[in-house]
């Protein structure tokens, strides 16, 4: 076995030494820290702003929209395909590498795209975005070789935590050099955003260094190479599907969690376009922003707190009625200082929901297949947002109000808060053992 090799894979007696170990969960915990940076700067940030001012000349909504689309698409289609492969070849982390290196790339790439080139400017973003999601896929597929059923809640939470706080300070940083472009050294406010997308490509590239040299995966199958791994992948996706129907629990929470992530994911993405529709000014929506990422860096751990003392599946289910309260908020606030409060009401429970649905699906599946059922998790992720911010949109559009817009994402909440209550974790842990010794 090679020296590289020796890297990235390891027997059991040295993966049993990996769980819990503190070098392995900073480790892994900081490419949340890494990542989050695209997140925050380009995602919710300077590209949706900057892309209307100074690439597109016209329709900028529509295009990011139908961007946005598209880059779900494709990685909601590659998800459950690639997540089968990595799993036949003990390929997580050079996956996890691949499509970070994608999305670094495109991201810095964006410095170097000049007025009115939005074509491009999309491309790169759909390939950022590809690449900051796909490889999402191989790093929440990476959790339960670092931390045990014990730990697995509190790690998956010290992700999200460092990932907002990580991000955030990022943030900080890129919105100074947009405010006080020259004391920078910038020529103006463009340059200044055209190099916090370089900021957020270096940021994203050096964090990913410890989850590369430090997290190792399980050994799978020797002698596998890529074209049979291909070949047993489309067989074994196939046969995820099959699984997940034996597995009754994981596809009730999976049904569950695509109708209340989706809640989620709606007021993330349509927070700044609603507060814009209510006259609220671009600097607060800046600062509720970066509320969120700095309320949620702490309150991500606390929730976790939270959660050992009722109950993760409880914990969960006290985030969903508290997004239900926030969304019935947000349709009758009015001023300034209510959207700060709702945006610190979100940061309290944003990182907890995503955190503990992502520990809690670890408990429900095989571990030995974690990268293709994290496959199907992630697809579900990337095709959430996808009801919620079409029903806020029609309901705006036919009744020419926002404020009933938004409450009919309080739908999701309700649908998914029901559907989740009947999931029963004990008996889908159990579930998940024997189909293992069954297997």
């Amino acid at each position: 076995m090679s020296e590289n090799n020796n890297l990235n894979e390891v027997n059991p007696n040295e993966e049993e030494l990996q769980l819990d170990n503190k070098k392995t969960i900073l480790s892994w915990s900081f490419y949340d820290w890494a990542n989050s940076a695209f997140a925050t700067t380009v995602m919710a940030g300077f590209f949706p702003l900057f892309f209307e001012g100074y690439w597109a000349s016209g329709n900028a909504i529509t295009i990011l929209g139908y961007s946005n689309s598209i880059a779900s698409i494709i990685v909601a289609i590659l998800a459950p395909f690639l997540g089968a492969i990595a799993d036949r070849m003990s390929g997580k982390k050079k996956f996890l590498l691949t499509f970070a290196l994608l999305g670094i790339l495109t991201t810095g790439a964006l410095n170097f795209i000049s007025a009115g080139l939005w074509e491009w400017a999309v491309f790169l973003y759909i390939m950022g975005t590809v690449g900051f999601s796909g490889a999402n896929i191989f790093y929440d597929s990476l959790l339960p070789s670092v931390a045990s059923d014990k730990k697995i809640d509190y790690v998956s939470s010290l992700g999200f935590s460092l990932g907002y706080i990580g991000g955030g300070l990022l943030f900080v940083i890129n919105v100074l050099w947009y405010m006080m472009p020259e004391t920078f050294g910038f020529a103006d406010e463009s340059a200044a955003i055209k190099f916090s997308f370089m900021s957020v490509a270096i940021w994203w590239a050096v964090f990913s260094i410890p989850i590369m040299l430090f997290v190792k995966e399980p050994k799978a199958e020797e002698g596998m190479t890529f074209g049979k791994a291909i070949s047993q992948g489309l067989k074994q996706l196939g046969d995820t599907l099959r699984d997940i129907k034996h597995l009754k629990y994981v596809g009730l929470f999976l049904l569950g969690y695509w109708f209340y992530i989706d809640g989620v994911d709606t007021i993330i993405r349509m927070a700044v376009a609603y507060g814009t529709e209510l006259g609220f000014p671009g600097e607060s929506l800046i600062i509720a922003l970066l509320l969120v990422q700095f309320v949620a860096f702490p309150g991500t751990l606390l929730y976790n707190l939270f959660a050992k003392k009722i109950g993760v599946k409880k914990a969960i289910l006290v985030a969903i009625i508290a997004y239900g309260c926030i969304t019935l908020l947000g349709a009758l606030m009015s001023q300034e200082w209510h959207f700060y409060a709702l945006a610190f009401l979100i940061g309290c429970f944003q990182g907890g929901i995503q955190a503990l649905s992502r520990s809690l699906y670890a408990r429900l599946i095989p571990k030995a297949k974690a990268a293709q059922f994290y496959g199907f998790f992630n697809m579900l992720g990337k095709f959430a947002a996808v009801i919620g911010p079409a029903l806020m949109g029609y309901i705006s559009f036919v009744t020419g109000n926002p404020r009933l817009g938004i409450l009919s994402v309080l739908s999701l909440f309700i649908i998914g808060g029901v559907i989740l209550y009947f999931v029963d974790i004990e008996k889908g842990e159990k579930m998940a053992d024997e189909f293992l010794e069954a297997e």
